[in-house]
């Protein structure tokens, strides 16, 4: 993979590095400056141009939202104020000096992963990101699948639940990402009396209790939600592999917890294949996914 750089914007910092062959050489992480695009693309740029992009090496930058299906603009960015239909690409080209391509981040943490990672050698897998929300990226045929709009792969808006309000700003209801994300478990949390009202609940520190009989029903509640959408897509996608990345998967034994809350959801056939692993860049999976688009045709 030729050299080129990769930044995966975020809400709250912009992680970014210099990458050749699925190995970054050098890294930058600053806090995100705004939550407005004209600062927030300035930074991008500036930072692009510290690690050495220029007309010979090109930027990719994955952004946390829904994109059009040509990768030029931006349709449903929830988490920064007024971006939905600015034309990301061509700004963050004349910002950084480069040629610029944009991708869904959860994509480019899935097209990273395919790289040197725990996707290597696989042409279709799935990854989930477990963190505030819940992020979906399909690979097929070894591409990031987009949909015919370029709102393909919003895994965590499967619905499995009813009439709950998914706190994302999509406008949803009943979504996955409301029952097995950081931030709907946080509150189920405090619903169940595991924490009091006011307190901040550690799911780190809930899940290593898990063995306790009230903190085990919580976390089966969860497992065996999660463990709806995984069949869900399995059924839909038959993909050769689910990855597993963000913080809630990172806990000791959580692919071993969930395995068999899938299996009885499960078609017979699906069963026996069924492959479950944990991401192996972690963080920097997005990094270096946005830097494999960057060179892509």
């Amino acid at each position: 993979m030729p050299i080129s750089v990769g930044i995966d914007l975020g809400g709250h910092s912009i992680k970014a590095g210099l990458v050749e062959d699925g190995v970054i050489l050098n890294r930058i992480e600053e806090k995100t400056e705004s939550r407005y695009h004209e600062p927030v693309i300035e930074q991008i740029g500036r930072i692009a141009k510290k690690l050495g992009a220029n007309s010979n090496i090109p930027v990719g930058v994955g952004i946390p939202g829904g994109l059009d299906v040509k990768r030029e603009k931006a349709l449903m960015i929830t988490n920064f104020i007024n971006w939905n239909g600015l034309p990301l690409r061509s700004m963050i080209e004349e910002a950084s000096g480069a040629p610029a391509k944009i991708e869904n981040d959860a994509n480019a943490y899935a097209l990273g992963e395919g790289c040197k990672g725990a996707a290597e050698g696989l042409l279709d897998y799935v990854v989930l990101t477990l963190g505030t929300g819940i992020g979906g990226g399909i690979i097929t045929g070894g591409k990031a699948l987009s949909g015919s709009h370029g709102l393909a792969g919003e895994l965590g808006h499967i619905v499995i639940g009813n009439d709950e309000k998914c706190g994302s700003g999509c406008g949803g209801k009943g979504h996955l990402e409301i029952f097995c994300a950081a931030d709907g478990l946080k509150r189920a949390a405090i619903e169940s009396k595991l924490y009091s009202e006011g307190e901040i609940p550690d799911m780190k520190k809930l899940w290593n209790m898990r063995n306790q009989k009230n903190v085990a029903d919580f976390w089966d509640s969860m497992l065996g939600n999660l463990a709806k959408g995984i069949a869900t897509i399995i059924h839909v996608l038959d993909p050769q592999a689910i990855i597993f990345g963000g913080g809630l998967s990172r806990g000791e034994g959580f692919i071993d917890s969930l395995r068999p809350k899938v299996l009885p959801y499960l078609g017979i056939p699906y069963r026996e294949l069924l492959d479950l692993r944990l991401s192996i860049h972690g963080n920097d999976a997005a990094i270096i996914g946005a830097a494999v688009c960057a060179v892509r045709e």
